[in-house]
């Protein structure tokens, strides 16, 4: 039986594993600079769920494989956090999510990733999204993210619907 759900504290320790296992995609692919083992530490999670991150999971059989989060801030939604466990990747689990999220939002939805993560803006624009411009990319991580400028360097935003360049 599968199905998608919401995650709750119960769910957290789950949700570093497959984030962690599946971003190991990401190792020698993003800058060495912006790597860090663990990718995400349970004190960063613990600070995007109080930013108001709130993630939904993929069911397998009563087994968490795949996460997506969605943080609402000023006038957009955004997803962060899309990861599935490497050996349930390619099944449409991430589709599941991203298209569960998009039917709950009525706003603009953003999403960022590394702009040298093909399979994942490759995975955005299958399910909806456009890459802006560079120019938007950068004034739209700098609205509606915290992260430093290094991180701005290197990544890419996809908008859903497309923005006007």
């Amino acid at each position: 039986m599968s199905a998608v759900r919401s995650c709750n504290n119960d769910d957290v320790t789950t949700i570093l594993t497959i984030v962690n296992s599946a971003a190991e995609a990401y190792r020698g692919v993003i800058p060495p600079d912006r790597w860090h083992d663990p990718y995400m530490s349970p004190t960063e999670l613990h600070q995007e769920l109080s930013r108001g991150v709130v993630f939904v999971g993929y069911e397998l059989d009563g087994e968490l494989v795949g996460v997506m989060g969605i943080q609402s801030v000023r006038d957009v939604d955004l997803i962060r956090h899309a990861y599935v466990r490497p050996d349930h990747q390619r099944h449409g689990v991430g589709a599941l999510l991203i298209k569960h999220l998009l039917r709950q939002s009525s706003r603009q939805m953003l999403v960022g990733t590394w702009a040298t993560a093909s399979w994942a803006i490759a995975f955005y624009q299958r399910n909806g999204f456009a890459l802006c411009s560079h120019e938007r990319t950068v004034k739209l991580l700098r609205t509606y993210w915290t992260i430093p400028d290094r991180q701005i360097e290197t990544s890419v935003v996809l908008a859903n619907p497309a923005l006007d360049q």
